[in-house]
């Protein structure tokens, strides 16, 4: 055949090579055409082997390492002055040749053989052609030459060209989703299979995630995504022995598996599992399925094998399989926001109450949520400081970000740090496999710390290098990560006099006091305990499915009047009994429970102010005590005060004796 012959032949093959001449990595097509049956062989100028495959050597009757650095000449004998043309022809003009014929006896067979060759270019960084390869495939028998090559050869080429498109897509950082579709785009134009899937192992849940590719019953029968056990009958033996498995429609019948039975139910009849093997380990597997039984012939199995080795090394060193566990790194962080977040229209929905002391707060927090400042909130326990930092996180420009919360005091002081910081594999006893701490979680939007003030001192300066710098690194790790993080902070504790008794770092302190918020106390929001009444009298019979309309005026004046030591909280949790206990459309309160006082206070006005809750909340101790004012036992030492503060506030608050002693 003359070339000017071949090349007025050049029609399918032809893109095939033109891609091939684009590449300027010959270990990419070394590695991507070692398939069985399909020769490949490098050679440099002077026609010396670079690289030959094992099949091609076969087809030579040569060992692969036998040819390295010998020439055409030297392999092929006299058959080489057929072949040295061709690639002559490519190095001179840089272009392709496909389709090559030769038929010929080499020096090792005792008869003729017929070969389908393509040749192409292997350019270096400027252009220039250093190398020329070529792709070999063996016709079975001698036909006339009036005959075009046999059905078979064209499958072969045609699933070159098809891989060749593939390899392309090896130079690019491929996320999950655009690997999947190019590996369905593949297999449309090679095997046809009527199910498509691929299982990857995920070693956080220690179970597989199963993705659809784009085939009809894969999308019924696993949707975009499924998770299973590793030892699930469909999927596991391939992944856990690293090997092939092979269902027929008998094998398929005798299973357990519901995903299996779900396949035979829609028609697949013939399943092929293929592990994702790397040198790291098995990844998971490849799976394909056929509306045949036995459909696919060993030929097709070892090529399926080459191309599931070759996913695997896209899912391993392209980033493919990394994106993955991105996004379930992403997913799990979304849930943990989720669970610490409630979503809400509005920006103070979760804040019920109208008295001042409580709008002064909601003032603050509008002030200093649109900057990034550190705010530490301050209050006794069960004030609502952590719905406060919700707010601020909601208000912010962070809010499209996660919202990570955790509770410094309910965390063992020696897993704190790896809580807040992670951990590396290895770090230390038990640690297995590596660990996202809350602080990376935070990154592009807000790690928000309860209880600050419980962090023991020796963390304290690895946090303040994070609100300083930005900064950390994980526990037995030695790389520096960069975060993004707004923190917010809260405790019931005193810092200021921690810091005093050396319980607290000073330079940590004054980096949280840059913004400080005080919640009040129920028993300061008067005005607010009716309204929290009735709101989690409304929750919890929704919740509880009972349907409570009515309040009784004492239970609601003696709600009212109760001091709160527990404050929002208490009030919950009173309620959510109290709801428990109620079997008709009236709250049943268990008022016996708030330990009233023996003189009970007249019932709250409507104008009651702070300074008549403190004169009121005096008498009652002062009746309490018998109207000793001193000693441990006296009002003032109830009241945590001195003697003399207690009775200049008496004095300022018009208390007299009649009113206190009987």
């Amino acid at each position: 055949m003359q070339f000017d012959e071949v090349n007025a032949k050049r029609g399918d093959g032809e893109q095939f090579l033109e891609r091939a001449a684009t590449t300027t990595a010959q270990e990419n097509w070394a590695s991507f055409f070692d398939v069985p049956n399909v020769g490949f062989v490098i050679c440099d100028e002077s026609l010396r082997y670079v690289k030959i495959n094992d099949a091609l050597a076969r087809m030579n009757g040569i060992p692969a390492a036998a040819h390295l650095g010998k020439t055409v000449h030297d392999v092929l004998g006299e058959v080489a002055a057929k072949v040295e043309p061709a690639f002559h022809h490519v190095f001179t003009t840089g272009e392709p040749l496909s389709n090559f014929e030769l038929v010929a006896k080499l020096p090792t067979r005792t008869e003729a053989a017929r070969w389908i060759e393509n040749y192409f270019p292997i350019k270096d960084a400027e252009g220039r052609v250093r190398q020329v390869g070529a792709v070999v495939v063996e016709v079975p028998g001698t036909p006339k030459p009036e005959e075009g090559p046999p059905t078979q050869v064209w499958t072969q080429i045609q699933r070159l060209e098809a891989l060749a498109e593939f390899s392309t897509l090896l130079t690019l950082n491929l996320g999950d989703q655009e690997l999947f579709l190019a590996t369905s785009d593949f297999l449309r134009k090679t095997v046809q299979p009527d199910f498509a899937g691929i299982a990857l192992y995920d070693e956080r849940i220690s179970q597989m995630r199963v993705y659809a590719l784009d085939f009809e019953v894969a999308r019924r029968v696993i949707g975009a995504e499924i998770r299973v056990p590793v030892t699930e009958e469909a999927w596991g033996p391939a992944f856990l022995n690293a090997e092939t498995i092979v269902y027929n429609r008998e094998r398929l019948s005798a299973s357990h598996s519901s995903y299996l039975t779900q396949l035979l139910e829609s028609g697949i009849q013939s399943l092929c599992c293929f592990p994702l093997t790397t040198p790291k380990g098995t990844l998971g597997t490849f799976n394909l399925g056929w509306r045949q039984d036995a459909a696919f012939s060993a030929d097709e199995i070892s090529f399926l094998k080459h191309f599931a080795s070759r996913i695997a090394s896209v899912l391993d060193s392209v980033g493919a399989y990394r994106e993955i566990a991105r996004l379930s790194e992403k997913l799990r962080r979304e849930r943990l926001s989720l669970e610490s977040e409630v979503h809400s229209p509005q920006n103070f929905a979760e804040v019920i109450g109208e008295s001042p002391a409580l709008k002064h707060v909601l003032s603050q927090v509008e002030t200093v949520a649109p900057s990034d400042a550190t705010v530490l909130v301050l209050g006794e326990t069960g004030t609502g400081k952590e719905l406060i930092a919700r707010a601020i996180h909601r208000l912010s420009s962070r809010r499209g970000g996660s919202f990570i919360k955790l509770n410094c005091a309910a965390i063992p002081t020696g897993l704190l740090e790896s809580e807040l910081f992670g951990h590396e594999k290895g770090a230390f006893t038990g640690a297995i496999r590596q660990k996202v701490g809350r602080v990376e979680l935070a990154d592009g939007g807000t790690l928000f710390l309860d209880e600050v003030g419980d962090i023991p001192l020796e963390l304290q300066p690895k946090l303040l290098r994070v609100l300083e710098d930005q900064e950390f690194e994980r526990l037995g790790g030695t790389r520096t990560i960069k975060v993004d993080i707004r923190l917010l902070a809260a405790t019931n504790r005193d810092l200021a006099q921690c810091v005093s008794t050396r319980e607290f770092r000073s330079d940590l302190y004054y980096r949280l006091h840059v913004f400080p918020i005080r919640m009040p106390a129920l028993r300061e929001r008067d005005k607010d305990v009716s309204l929290l009444v009735r709101y989690f009298v409304q929750k919890f019979a929704r919740s509880m499915h009972k349907k409570i309309e009515n309040i009784p005026v004492e239970a609601m004046n003696a709600l009212a009047n109760w001091h709160w030591p527990g404050n929002v909280r208490e009030l919950e949790n009173f309620i959510e009994r109290s709801v428990i206990l109620s079997e008709g459309p009236t709250l049943g309160a268990p008022l016996a429970e708030l330990d009233p006082p023996a003189n009970p206070p007249t019932p709250l006005r409507s104008n009651v102010t702070l300074e008549n809750i403190e004169r009121e909340h005096i008498l009652r101790v002062l009746r309490e005590t018998g109207g000793v004012i001193a000693g441990v036992r006296g009002a003032a030492a109830q009241l945590g005060m001195k003697r003399t503060t207690l009775q200049s506030r008496m004095q300022k608050l018009g208390i007299t004796r009649e009113e206190y002693q009987n």
